[in-house]
């Protein structure tokens, strides 16, 4: 059984060039929970502490990480790899039992960790961006590193304890969140009376619930595609109103908004935006007058009447990549930093997500594209994996599938998971295979969100809609993938205390189906 909760072996501390620095001074506090690490480094620019704790690992073992930010259809367990880095934390099973190692949520460093046959290496990049953080005479805790060893219970439930371990104090809606979201069927080309119909839809089939569904408006209201000023357009008008009326219909508001990039802003205050080489990207939550931009939209929106905000590409308008592209590091650029050049870059991202709940008030929050272990206890729900779709049924199965079954031990210890929307748009897909997904989210414990064309509905649809809503609405659920071991789509699913198998090819093999799956 590894054991990481003990003074390590080897302990290094690295500048950006990765040449060893002379003066820094790595501190441990051991406590039950966890060890914390402390690092000084006051007259250098540290980038990174790596530590290193030896130990034989004996017999076959299997090893299951976890993601930066989302994941893209890439969780498995996997066979013993010390070239793998494993972001926030990682599981090993092996002949004795399982352990899990990994760190506190909410650190003061992006960590991550290789496994070989002869210990653990934990890395914990404390940059500012991409060059090393000034300190001066602040002490850094970097973060608290557990490990925990269950044995006689199953994998998926010894992850979810240590989930539970890593984050005792998540954030939860104060009831089960569902509905729909209008992205996978318009795409961006929507309108205030189209977005009100869909809303009257959402109501006819799921608004009679005690516990009422919501409606989510995604990218498409604002004065420019999938960026600010955050206004509603001429197409959707003022966005009170647009919330008000969803509310008369029986159905909770919510929008979308991607709060580091507004083209005016950017235009005239240039100072304000990363500079990564020559090239002045997005918005930088780090500059005092950025953070009083945000405060100001996300109290807007606010007072426009709107229940739930679904903030988006945070981590890659911060960090210039998708998580898929991520190794052992949260960025692949090199020479930039943040304008507060004082502070890591996993402490402006905290800073920016509690800048978000603050100004949010008692909005719901729904986070996308933001970092896992950085958001658990300041988001209700996130949002797991990449994108599924309306259109590419191999791109649902792979991930949704994939991230309901290996992140669904964070359901409830981090916040609330969500897998992803029933993407319901003319007949790309079959709603046999469709209805399937549909099936195992209404009865995962997790949010369930639809999106669907009005105008594809037929009858079956619409009660197969109404049963899920309505049982959804819920979410009292307990799911198990149960083939999850040598599956990364499980079909097997203990729900509930009885197996229920799912055929996500049933048949239907066509190229349209099985196009080649693309990360955009």
């Amino acid at each position: 059984m590894l054991n990481i909760m003990r003074k390590p072996d080897g302990v290094r501390v690295l500048l950006e060039n990765m040449r060893p620095a002379s003066e820094a001074e790595v501190r441990f506090e051991c406590e039950p929970e966890g060890m914390r690490i402390f690092l000084r480094c006051e007259k250098q620019d540290p980038a990174f502490i790596c530590l290193r704790w030896e130990q034989e690992i004996k017999g076959p073992v299997q090893i299951l990480g976890d993601a930066w930010e989302r994941s893209y259809a890439d969780l498995a367990w996997r066979p013993l790899d010390c070239t793998a880095f494993y972001p926030w934390y990682f599981l090993a099973a092996g002949e004795e039992g399982i352990t899990g190692c990994g760190v506190m949520v909410q650190p003061g460093s992006f960590v991550s960790f290789q496994c070989d046959p002869h210990g653990v290496t934990g890395w914990f990049d404390v940059r500012c961006g991409a060059r090393g953080v000034r300190l001066g005479k602040r002490e850094l805790h970097a973060a608290t590193v557990l490990s925990r060893s269950y044995s006689g219970i199953s994998a998926f439930e010894a992850a979810k304890r240590f989930c539970a371990a890593m984050s005792p104090a998540p954030v939860l809606p104060k009831q089960p969140v569902y509905g729909s979201n209008n992205w996978y069927y318009a795409y961006g080309n929507s309108s205030g009376e189209e977005i009100r119909r869909d809303a009257a839809v959402v109501a006819q089939l799921a608004g009679g619930n005690p516990n009422p569904p919501f409606m989510v408006i995604d990218d498409g209201w604002q004065l420019n595609p999938c960026a600010g000023p955050w206004e509603g357009n001429d197409r959707y008008g003022d966005m009170s109103t647009v919330a008000a009326d969803f509310k008369a219909l029986g159905v909770r508001p919510g929008i979308w908004v991607r709060p580091l990039r507004d083209l005016q802003a950017m235009e005239e205050h240039p100072e304000w935006r990363l500079k990564k080489g020559e090239e002045l990207t997005f918005l930088d939550p780090s500059h005092p007058q950025v953070k009083e931009y945000l405060r100001d939209l996300f109290e807007r929106i606010r007072s426009w009447g709107f229940e739930l905000i679904k903030h988006d590409f945070t981590t890659v308008d911060m960090f210039g990549d998708y998580g898929y592209l991520l190794k052992g590091s949260i960025t692949r650029q090199k020479d930039w930093s943040f304008y507060d050049r004082e502070k890591t870059g996993a402490e402006i991202t905290l800073e920016l997500y509690r800048l978000i709940r603050e100004a949010s008030g008692g909005m719901m929050i729904l986070g996308c594209n933001t970092v896992s272990h950085l958001c658990a206890g300041l988001v209700e729900i996130n949002r797991i994996g990449d994108d599924t779709s309306g259109r590419e049924w191999n791109r649902t199965r792979a991930m949704g599938v994939n991230t309901l079954a290996f992140r669904l031990p964070q359901n409830g210890s981090f916040y609330m998971v969500d897998a992803d929307c029933v993407g319901i748009l003319g007949r790309e897909i079959p709603w046999e295979l469709n209805r399937r997904w549909l099936e195992l989210l209404a009865c995962s414990g997790t949010p369930l969100f639809v999106s669907a064309q009005p105008s594809a509905l037929t009858a079956q649809m619409e009660a197969d809609l109404r049963a899920a809503w309505v049982h959804n609405a819920l979410q009292t659920d307990i799911a198990e993938p149960l083939d999850w071991r040598y599956n990364t789509t499980p079909e097997k699913w203990l729900i509930n205390g009885t197996v229920k198998e799912f055929d996500w090819t049933g048949g239907f093999w066509s190229p349209m189906l099985w196009e080649r799956t693309q990360m955009c």
